[in-house]
């Protein structure tokens, strides 16, 4: 899921879009694989070191090459797939703690991270969905008319004991509260369990429950909307990808974390003329495409939609241009300012 920050650059690697001449170029993009750092073989997290990988690699361009000096960064972007962007955390408190990395205060950032008035969302962000695979998504499509007989689905962790052993602090409650809730209402077909008919299920669904766990984002917003199952967004204040595209107020249901336990008074207070429309509005090829790394890319897709957005952004205000407000190299904890 945070594999965006390797297909964004395989497909610049050979996109039309971009120059061999810098002083043609909007902008300039470093590949910076913060996240491969930050994860073994098998997906764990390990004590990483992303920030010092960060900072190493705006050192070795401000040093070898004029175009970071002339803007501060400022016509630089990243692609920043953690749980919280640049604030390279994976838990909230210790993310807001750290903030993002100086050196990225000019720089435009791509992140999947995106929660209203957070110190790890700064303004002109460009909020992506996590990466799901393309090829294996499409290989377990079902017939579009096979019966929704499933009313609520869910799979995933409830409790994260491991990282949160006292509970109460993963998913800020709202997974603990859907479990302790609803695991014996016979509407609602939740578990820890991850059966192989996963993607098939949730094409038999009629609601799809996406809440927040350590972060806000999941994959399955975008596991959702390709399989016409309609999401529950469950995290306060969220900021959801590529808006412009993706009608979320319209395809989704939001509900506010504190109103868990009357979930199933919500969903089923939903009228079937209201659950069509959206089930309509989710069949729409667009938006499926919007939500996936496709390979090869094609025009809609969620490269496309990052372009779109980077090419929103532009001209760039001219007085990025010997930018006056200078970046402070000894900024941030005294951790951070390690060789990497």
């Amino acid at each position: 899921m945070f594999a965006a920050e390797i297909y964004m650059h395989r497909f610049l690697l050979s996109s039309p879009v971009r120059t061999f001449n810098p002083e043609d170029a909007d902008w300039f993009y470093t590949p910076v694989y913060t996240t491969c750092e930050y994860l073994t073989p098998h997906g764990h997290p390990l004590p990483f070191k992303s920030p010092l990988m960060m900072r190493s690699a705006i050192q070795r361009i401000a040093s070898s090459l004029p175009y970071w000096n002339r803007t501060q960064g400022a016509d630089h972007f990243f692609i920043v797939p953690h749980d919280f962007g640049a604030c390279f955390h994976f838990q909230e408190e210790k993310a807001i703690e750290r903030g993002i990395l100086p050196l990225l205060q000019h720089a435009t950032l791509v992140q999947t991270f995106g929660q209203r008035n957070h110190v790890c969302l700064k303004n002109g962000s460009i909020t992506i969905p996590p990466y799901a695979p393309p090829h294996k998504i499409q290989s377990h499509l079902i017939p579009p008319d096979t019966p929704r007989s499933i009313f609520v689905y869910f799979r995933g962790l409830f409790y994260d004991d491991r990282n949160d052993p006292e509970g109460g602090y993963y998913a800020r409650g709202a997974r603990a509260a859907v479990w302790e809730n609803f695991k014996d209402n016979p509407l609602f077909d939740i578990s820890t369990d991850h059966p192989t008919t996963y993607y098939e299920d949730m094409q038999r669904a009629i609601f799809c429950l996406c809440p927040l766990g350590w972060a806000p984002w999941s994959p399955r917003l975008v596991e959702a909307v390709i399989f016409g199952c309609i999401p529950i967004i469950i995290a306060d204040d969220i900021v959801l990808p590529f808006a412009d595209a993706i009608p979320w107020e319209d395809i989704g249901v939001f509900v506010a974390e504190k109103d868990v336990p009357y979930l199933d008074n919500t969903l089923t207070s939903i009228q079937p003329q209201e659950i069509l429309r959206k089930q309509r509005l989710l069949a729409n090829p667009a938006m499926k495409k919007a939500m996936l790394f496709l390979q090869p890319a094609q025009p809609g897709d969620a490269f496309h939609q990052i372009l779109n957005g980077l090419a929103r952004k532009l001209p760039h205000h001219k007085n990025v241009y010997g930018y006056n407000i200078l970046l402070n190299w000894t900024a941030g904890p005294v951790g951070d300012l390690k060789p990497w």
